[in-house]
């Protein structure tokens, strides 16, 4: 019994002791940033001393060592392209140490230069990644078409202009597409769109606490911000066509059609060689942390899966153009992550002359059977030089032809040129993505690397066909600028969009069934002409053919596929219900007078329903965003209440 109570008592001083030591125990906290305020994700944190620890940045720039041993330490912070830092901790018991470091641009000795045989014409000298020299334009090499690059002196003086007071955000108006009668009609065409900037854009707003306006809110693109379980495509196909017929939500007495595309998916292993050419905004108005300091850690993450097959150069627009690092391989990553860390804001906005050099380097370094891709950072602020948007929009199509794309993220806000950079996405044959935060870099540039910079079809066009005995009327969900002419769809020189490998597309019709009454304008009967006959297919349960044209890459003739939908509705699947969902908070965030009887609870409903798997958390944020915008729309009603 003794041994018995000495073993207890034991044990319980042995906890004491344990619990006495945890408690005399500290921690430390910090947040790293670059000199410009831009928060350092990555950043390899050591504390060595009294023990030995190790971490890594979040995404916030932030990291925590916890239960530590009292005593002094060797705090020592690297990260490529930058100066390491080594600083002298103390932790005491019972205390948290709370931290704010600045990591400074790194003194590389050495200096890049193009030779002869490596640079563009117009190119052959070299390329000074030089300490000092401001505005971004370190390499110094102009464009032989546009202006000299500023000196480093008058950047300095551009680089404290002040932002602009008041918000000069542009946004294209939309015209909705309206209910079209298949008497009259019975075609609708359209080229695909993979864009996601709207969505997070829209998030932007939300979050910021102010509903979006309705020129920002593009439906298609919120519902192709989601991946979908669509089937992989067959061998020999770059995609595969799925669809699905249910009830509307929003108006119980008509139909709700999907088309989805799955595009193929590429092993990362199994990815072509890259050419990219990083085309950075420097000017004044990228000064901001939202913007050029998001930039450049977002481009540090894309540099980090960069494989030595892989090609990297940087050029920078501000006023004139220049090339800060020439094509430089993937596995020089220390060089590529210092260019990016050297380069700073200030000056005027010759974007013209920038997308000019930028191709010409592309060109110069092109990969065939590769990709190759111009990758423009900016907020879209073109005021120098070639302003008007269909002068850029003609100068893209030119570049296009030669097998490079331009791929376009847009960051910032007060200035946001949003119809600017979808339209040059769209005529230099990419996509737009919009970069609120480093999590969204991470899942356009790093995750949905892929579907974001290789292309496994181009030109692709869509045509439906509805039969006019299962439908009285139909309505495309959005891609209000995406619509063509009918004739169009078998033109192979109409231009349309690209789906990248792993890309998930969704299309989305409103259908009237064939005896509802349909709330569109009619057309008087013809005097010449009677109606056309019904085909025996027309008798048929089909509801409506889909006919998908597209190209191979490289290729300069079109494809086909074709698919049927049936006329019978079917329960949700998982996949109708969440897009739904998607394009129910569109519309309602759009005021669409479509909307029938949506509205924000019935989106979260059915969100949750069919929320499915969710692996990086996209969908549970959406039903945030859900939450916030139906919080703002209360406030608003409550407000307008008031005021009468």
């Amino acid at each position: 019994m003794r041994l018995r109570m000495r073993v207890v008592v034991a044990v319980v001083l042995a906890l004491v002791a344990i619990a006495g030591a945890q408690a005399n125990r500290g921690q430390l906290t910090g947040i790293v940033t670059d000199t410009a305020g831009g928060m350092l994700p990555g950043v390899a944190v050591t504390l060595s001393g009294v023990e030995r620890r190790t971490t890594v940045t979040n995404e916030r720039g932030e990291f925590t060592f916890t239960n530590l041993l009292p005593g002094r330490y060797e705090l020592r912070l690297t990260l490529a392209g930058f100066v390491d830092l080594a600083r002298d901790v103390t932790v005491t018991a019972d205390d948290t140490v709370r931290l704010t470091l600045q990591l400074a641009v790194g003194s590389l000795a050495e200096t890049v230069t193009v030779s002869s045989a490596e640079a563009p014409a117009g190119l052959q000298q070299s390329a000074r990644v030089a300490r000092g020299v401001a505005g971004g334009i370190v390499g110094g090499v102009a464009d032989s078409a546009s202006p000299a690059p500023q000196s480093a002196r008058s950047f300095e003086g551009a680089r404290s202009l002040p932002r602009a007071p008041f918000n000069t955000e542009a946004y294209e108006h939309v015209q909705e597409n309206g209910l079209r009668r298949v008497a009259n009609d019975p075609l609708s065409t359209f080229s695909v769109d993979v864009d996601t900037a709207s969505y997070a854009n829209v998030r932007r707003f939300l979050t910021a606490g102010t509903p979006p306006p309705a020129g920002a809110v593009r439906v298609e693109e919120l519902i192709n911000y989601f991946r979908f379980d669509y089937p992989q495509p067959v061998a020999g196909q770059p995609f595969s066509v799925t669809t699905e017929l249910a009830e509307c939500p929003w108006n119980p007495k008509h139909r709700l059609a999907l088309i989805g595309f799955q595009g193929r998916e590429v092993d990362d292993k199994a990815l072509t060689p890259r050419n990219l050419v990083f085309l950075i905004d420097v000017s004044g108005s990228m000064q901001s942390p939202d913007k050029l300091p998001l930039v450049r850690n977002s481009m540090r993450m894309l540099v980090d899966v960069l494989t030595p097959r892989d090609r990297v150069a940087i050029v920078v627009y501000a006023g004139g153009s220049g090339l800060v690092l020439p094509s430089t391989a993937g596995d020089r990553k220390d060089v590529i992550h210092h260019a990016l860390a050297r380069l700073e804001a200030g000056g005027s906005t010759n974007g013209a002359a920038g997308i000019r050099l930028a191709y010409q380097v592309a060109r110069q370094h092109f990969v065939r059977d590769g990709v190759n891709r111009v990758v423009l950072a900016t907020d879209g602020d073109f005021n120098v030089g070639v302003t008007s948007q269909d002068e850029l929009v003609r100068l893209i199509e030119e570049e296009r032809e030669s097998g490079i794309f331009l791929s376009v993220l847009g960051v910032g806000t007060g200035n946001l040129k949003d119809s600017a950079m979808e339209k040059l996405a769209d005529k230099g044959n990419g996509n737009y993505a919009y970069l609120d935060s480093l999590h969204e870099a991470r899942k356009v540039l790093v995750r949905e690397a892929g579907a974001t910079l290789t292309t496994i079809a181009k030109d692709v066009k869509i045509q439906v066909e509805f039969n006019p005995a299962a439908v009285a009327a139909y309505r495309l969900i959005g891609y209000e600028n995406r619509v063509l002419r009918h004739e169009d769809f078998n033109d192979d020189k109409k231009d349309a969009a690209e789906i990248g490998a792993g890309h998930s597309v969704t299309a989305l019709y409103e259908i009237v069934p064939a005896g509802v009454e349909v709330d569109a304008p009619s057309v008087d009967p013809l005097r010449y002409q009677r109606a056309p006959e019904r085909t025996r297919a027309g008798d048929s349960s089909e509801l409506a053919t889909v006919k998908v044209r597209y190209k191979t890459p490289t290729g300069d003739t079109s494809r086909l596929m074709t698919d049927v939908v049936r006329s019978t509705p079917r329960p949700m699947s998982r996949n109708l219900g969440f897009a739904s969902a998607v394009a129910e908070f569109g519309m309602l965030l759009r005021g669409s007078e479509h909307r029938g009887i949506a509205s924000y609870g019935a989106v979260l409903i059915r969100a949750r329903t069919f929320r499915g798997a969710d692996a990086e958390g996209y969908r549970a944020e959406f039903i945030r965003l859900v939450d916030l915008a139906a919080g703002l729309h209360s406030l608003q009603s409550r407000e307008n209440a008031l005021e009468r």
